[in-house]
């Protein structure tokens, strides 16, 4: 009489074995599911919001006074132009960063932001490679 009671217990414990795996199993795909659902809904809301505020893109170009400079900046400055007229341009404003300290003859031709030039030393750009 034991042995079936025993035999019995043992069968229990493996469907109660299989149940839970089959519920964590369950319980786990419903939860990436719903984390996939909810990152793709997230992208369609941003994406949405994204088309409906007409967003544009800014261009920043920094220059110098140097004669060749003011040369591509005045290239530059007409495509940018082109561009945004086209019918569907996304272009939106445009900013020449001129870091001489000082105004220049294209302030008037070209939207202009001026500002002081970095201290000597400080424009200087050290890499450093770390072992991994």
């Amino acid at each position: 009489m034991k042995m079936i009671v025993r035999k019995g217990m043992g069968r229990a414990k493996s469907l109660l074995a299989l149940l839970m795996v089959l519920l964590f199993s369950f319980a786990t795909y419903n939860l990436i599911a719903m984390i996939m659902e909810h990152k793709a809904d997230g992208l369609e809301l941003s994406n949405r919001k994204l088309m409906r505020s007409n967003s544009k893109f800014h261009v920043a170009v920094t220059a110098t006074d140097a004669a060749y400079n003011q040369w591509q900046c005045r290239i530059m400055y007409y495509w940018y132009k082109k561009v945004k007229d086209m019918p569907g341009s996304e272009m939106g404003k445009f900013t020449r960063i001129l870091h001489s300290g000082r105004a220049d003859q294209l302030m008037d031709e070209i939207p202009t932001f001026v500002v002081d030039p970095l201290p000597d030393g400080l424009d200087k750009v050290n890499i450093f490679l770390f072992p991994q």
